[in-house]
């Protein structure tokens, strides 16, 4: 008996020392910018290919739970075909065949990952990541000081074992977001000792809208604690209103000195708009289903060289800075509207879901479709290459929908505010 519990505690161990290794991986700390760089690229191959076989496995060992799940995210699905499919009429169809690998592979770890683990069991391994990653860039910034920090366009930022100073400030702000979201039954000591370490790594990546995304999250969350048991209609009013204050409060408050006197940096938000303009005159030739995914930024791409010829520096962008122009040049407005719908059913459950709730980790999936949504603004966040932002958002909206951990999202107060409704109504009465 206590062998089949210690294999059992060991299987549990090693399962999320995989998730752990898969959300790493999509972190990009074994991209060519980062550790790529000293590892052997068979070995992030190895990774690669074992992630994506692996989960599929899974999937298979528990396919009634995955079409159960597909079922209920019906619309989310057909967005992941349409990317998948997208090299049908991508411009570098090659390119998007190849990549098209990275669809299938966050799609079935985020189903295993709502599957198998709580919110409140993610957020613990999506904290355990990003501590892992905090310690590792602490290293390579000393250790492999050519990759852990920038040297000669943003000399001394640090940018770890993420590959830029926003990449790293980003991420650290989603740290903050999850270590907050902890349960109360977590160590003091590791919840804010974690949240003070990612606001550390924060202002030493000298990422300006990182922080000023941080604040604006930390003063949105801490207004919806404290307003949301006013009334259904008025939060509801209430959080559209903060995702749209706090979309163009980040380009105010990001770059307020550029909008005002246009000095110390370019007076088109460091070359963005021209990017955005390039895109938008590109999207209108294409506009119902894009250029296929990855095609518009590929390496050696017409458009990314014309956007390069337009600002005219000679750096070439990766992507677009902006996550949903990025999506419409990938899959079209067909795919970007399909997109938004997701989000706002997923915002509207996640909304239902933290209202019910004081508990932190319910109040984490609202939290973070707020920072994904801000986030990609003047980032590309979505369906850029394999990234965590895109496996969070689909776990999220896989949760939400997966009955086996949570049969009911009610609109309901919670126990304290009901008590408080039923003692005035008491105090009516005897008086």
């Amino acid at each position: 008996m206590n062998h089949q519990k210690i294999i059992v505690n060991y299987l549990k161990f090693a399962e999320k020392g995989l998730f752990i290794l898969g959300l790493s991986f999509f972190s990009g700390i074994f991209s060519p910018e980062s550790m790529g760089t000293i590892l052997p690229e068979i070995f992030v191959s190895f990774i690669r290919f074992s992630l994506w076989g692996i989960f599929t496995f899974l999937i298979v060992l528990v396919w009634q739970d995955a079409i159960a799940i597909i079922n209920r995210n019906k619309i989310l699905f057909i967005l992941s075909v349409l990317a998948y499919f997208s090299f049908i009429w991508s411009e570098l169809p090659d390119y998007t065949l190849l990549n098209a690998r990275d669809i299938w592979m966050m799609t079935t770890f985020a189903l295993y990952f709502a599957i198998r683990f709580s919110f409140k069991e993610q957020i613990k391994i999506i904290t355990y990541t990003l501590l892992i990653g905090m310690f590792m860039s602490f290293i390579f910034v000393y250790a492999f000081p050519g990759i852990g920090r920038h040297w000669v366009d943003h000399p001394g930022a640090w940018k770890g074992v993420y590959g830029h100073k926003n990449y790293l400030g980003s991420l650290m702000v989603l740290s903050s977001l999850a270590f907050l979201s902890l349960s109360k039954d977590s160590l003091l000591i590791y919840r804010w000792g974690g949240f003070a370490l990612s606001l550390f790594f924060i202002l030493l990546s000298t990422s300006r809208t990182s922080l000023v995304l941080c604040f604006l999250l930390l003063s949105i969350i801490s207004f919806y604690k404290n307003f949301r048991w006013q009334g259904k209609v008025s939060v509801i009013f209430l959080d559209l209103t903060i995702l749209f204050l706090g979309c163009i409060s980040l380009l105010v408050f990001t770059y307020w000195v550029e909008l005002i006197t246009g000095l110390g940096r370019d007076p088109t938000i460091t070359g963005r708009t021209i990017i955005w303009e390039v895109a938008f005159n590109r999207l209108m030739e294409r506009p119902f289903l894009g250029y296929g995914r990855g095609a518009f930024w590929a390496p050696k791409s017409n458009y990314a060289f014309e956007a390069t010829q337009a600002i005219g520096t000679g750096w070439v962008p990766p992507h677009g800075h902006n996550g949903f122009i990025d999506t419409a040049l990938d899959i079209g407005l067909i795919g970007l509207l399909l997109f938004f719908i997701c989000y706002f059913r997923t915002f509207a459950k996640a909304l239902k879901f933290g209202y019910a709730s004081n508990k932190p980790e319910e109040i984490w999936p609202l939290a973070y479709l707020i920072f994904l949504i801000i986030n990609n603004i003047t980032e590309s966040c979505l369906l850029y290459q394999p990234n965590i932002y895109w496996v969070l958002f689909i776990t999220i909206a896989f949760t939400l929908s997966n009955k086996s951990h949570y049969h009911t999202l009610g609109f309901q107060p919670p126990q304290s505010a009901l008590l408080k409704q039923s003692q005035k109504k008491r105090k009516l009465i005897t008086s």
